[in-house]
């Protein structure tokens, strides 16, 4: 069938002439039949395109809402995260202004004694020259007998500026380092609070040359140059030893020969029953107002300084070694039974 539409004269003497034919409301009728599957077809398909927009539509209001409770706990994160460097900024510049504060008062109580030594002076200035205007040789000789005491004391001038107190901007650094610190580990509890996902990572560490028998391990990057610092919280271990050691240390001796302090190439500030600091098996007791919870050390390497801190309210200094480094140096712990170490950098 060629589904054309054909008049009577043509059916019967036409072209369409022998052709099988039907009439329109029969062919009308087969024709709709053809196409009510497409109509149901297209009616399921069209029911199917509804529900994806109420999908899309339901999905772009969940995302909204989601959105909104996002950047709403971003916006409270970052509240958080500036009231803790508001905290932080103001007691590093508090910390500022008391340094401040004590050197003007220690420069005061040196001028203030520089003073009463240069009326001292000028008090003796005049008694020299009130001698030296004596005419009579013999009672000039008399006289410088009787006041032999001004003649032969000294006359230095104190209070030099060098003796002054000055701002410590090590402990500033350290102060701020650490409270930086403490806002990457605080940033973490703030990301809890805000049900933001934290990531943790865990990894062992396979048995090699440069692992020690004892109880003892170094950083994985060396120290070669320039000025460095590092915390370590020690509050959960009763005894400990943490310093730094050269590269060239022997690893695989047994006996305390490769333990930090113990020899040549290591210094160690330890808590083994109290308070000391160790190089080259030689001990040096310290003492501590509070017991020591966590420890600043601060390398400088081309100036030959190791510096270690009681971190503490004021920052206190421990102890400084001295000594010409001249290969790697690697942060150095030595852990005893028991003992946990936690390194804040």
């Amino acid at each position: 069938m060629d589904s054309t539409c054909i008049c009577v004269s043509c059916c019967v003497a036409g072209d369409h002439k022998g052709h099988e034919v039907e009439i329109l409301d029969v062919a009308s009728e087969k024709k709709k039949e053809t196409l009510k599957p497409v109509s149901d077809k297209l009616s399921s398909r069209r029911e199917e395109a509804e529900g994806r927009i109420k999908n899309l539509k339901e999905h772009e209001t969940k995302e909204k809402e989601k959105s909104s409770g996002l950047a709403e706990r971003v916006s409270g994160l970052f509240t958080d995260l500036r009231g803790k460097m508001d905290d932080l900024e103001k007691g590093v510049l508090s910390e500022i202004y008391r340094q401040e504060k004590q050197v003007s008062l220690s420069v005061s109580d040196m001028v203030k004694e520089v003073e009463l030594h240069k009326d001292e002076l000028t008090k003796k200035r005049n008694q020299l020259q009130g001698l030296c205007d004596i005419t009579d040789p013999l009672a000039f000789l008399q006289e410088s007998v009787i006041r032999g005491d001004i003649i032969n004391q000294s006359c230095d001038v104190i209070g030099d500026v060098r003796e002054a107190q000055s701002l410590d901007d090590v402990v500033v650094s350290q102060m701020l380092h650490r409270g930086l610190l403490r806002f990457a580990d605080d940033l973490i509890d703030l990301k809890i609070k805000r049900q933001f996902p934290v990531m943790e990572k865990s990894e062992n560490r396979p048995d090699g040359p440069k692992r020690f028998k004892s109880c003892q391990v170094f950083s994985s990057c060396s120290f070669s140059s320039g000025r460095h610092y590092w915390e370590v919280d020690v509050s959960q271990a009763k005894e400990w030893i943490i310093g730094v050691a050269g590269d060239s240390l022997e690893r695989k001796v047994v006996g305390n020969k490769s333990f930090i302090g113990f020899n040549e190439k290591s210094w160690g500030l330890m808590v083994v029953n109290s308070l000391g600091v160790l190089h080259n098996n030689i001990l040096r007791s310290l003492k501590s107002e509070s017991p020591v919870k966590a420890v600043g050390i601060y390398l400088d390497y081309e100036a030959g300084r190791l510096s270690f801190y009681q971190l503490c309210d004021p920052i206190r200094h421990l102890h400084t070694f001295t000594a010409s480094f001249t290969e790697p140096l690697y942060a150095a712990f030595y852990l005893y039974e028991n003992c946990i170490l936690r390194i804040m950098i």
